[in-house]
């Protein structure tokens, strides 16, 4: 079977890439020149503010970035003057650069205005400061040309850890997230999820649009999680954390039985812990998920169960080892009175 293989966007149009800043970043920002935007593109996730093209040093200009003017850019075209300003301004349009946002209210002259005009750059303007404006559209950026994976498997919030379910098709991997969500804890994705790779080490998950929080249970049929558990039993997304591999128990297959090793797993060129679990007749694999849960999280606070019952047993062996006590010892050494 063909493994599904990362997918990153190329690019975004201005026009589609000012609308989201509208609507899901909810950045104020309206156009200045009103250049058709729909055939420019942004092909990069850095913003650029080209201070240095404005004072005349275009070397190593990445005019394929969105450009950001904000109060200094813009009080230096005002300091040069009228004809200094088309000089500088008129520089940095002959780059083509897909797009210019002025910041912090700042506004440029109509004969500036005039010259984006003549060279069909489009031209914005908003309110928000230049530092939480380049913040905004950074973030936006970065999710817009992040690098995307279609998995298949079940993601569910664990006592806030993102635990990724995967497996065999058929395996029962949507019944163990169900059964997950009806112990109160919140269902992400089932059966397609769409890991994103936000950041080094960071990777996140989420459902299609299509499919939402339904999910699919053989023999059943489709369900409608957030219909039936309610709003508190869902997430929109989370952050992928662990992977937990569920197949059928194999006698040849050697599984860990402390826990001192830890494997671990790739994804996106992200490596996550990943926890085998064999699954056989009776076993409560939904209760052995939130323990895995729990114990990464005790992992998380600096507490090693592997590692305490290791010491533990280094102890036991070196008390050994300098001398039993006579008669020998026994499994327990005091039982008290209290025979409840």
């Amino acid at each position: 079977m063909r493994q599904p293989q990362p997918f990153r966007k190329e690019s975004i149009t201005v026009r589609d890439l000012v609308a989201r800043l509208r609507d899901r970043v909810g950045i104020e920002i309206e156009s200045a020149n009103g250049v058709d935007a729909s055939d420019h593109v942004v092909t990069e996730r850095h913003v650029h503010r080209p201070g240095l093209v404005l004072a005349g040093y275009a070397e190593h200009f990445e005019h394929q970035r969105l450009q950001v003017l904000g109060n200094t850019e813009c009080r230096y075209l005002a300091w040069r003057g009228e004809e200094g300003a088309r000089e500088a301004f008129g520089q940095l349009l002959a780059f083509g650069p897909p797009c210019v946002i002025l910041a912090a209210g700042n506004a440029l002259p109509d004969d500036l205005l005039a010259l984006a005009d003549d060279a069909d750059v489009p031209v914005y303007r908003t309110a928000l400061p230049t530092v939480p404006l380049l913040d905004r559209v950074r973030a936006f950026l970065e999710d817009q040309f992040a690098l995307q994976l279609t998995v298949h498997g079940s993601l569910v919030d664990v006592y806030g850890i993102g635990l990724l379910l995967t497996g065999a098709a058929g395996i029962g991997k949507s019944e163990m997230a169900l059964d997950l969500v009806e112990r109160g804890h919140r269902l992400v994705a089932d059966d397609v999820v769409i890991a994103s790779r936000k950041s080094e080490g960071v990777l996140m998950g989420s459902g299609t649009d299509l499919a939402g929080h339904f999910m699919e249970i053989r023999g059943l049929g489709i369900i409608d999680v957030r219909a039936m558990f309610g709003v508190r039993a869902v997430r929109h997304q989370k952050r992928i954390e662990l992977v937990v591999r569920v197949h059928p128990w194999d006698n040849d297959e050697e599984y860990t039985r402390i826990g001192m090793v830890t494997e671990m797993t790739p994804l996106l060129g992200v490596d996550l812990p990943l926890v085998k679990l064999p699954i056989t007749p009776g076993k409560n694999v939904t209760v052995i998920c939130e323990v895995i849960a729990m114990n990464h999280l005790l992992r998380h606070y600096g507490y090693d169960p592997a590692e305490a019952f290791a010491a533990r047993l280094r102890d036991r062996i070196q008390a050994k080892g300098a001398g039993a006590a006579p008669g020998g010892r026994r499994g327990v050494e005091w039982f008290e009175e209290d025979v409840e």
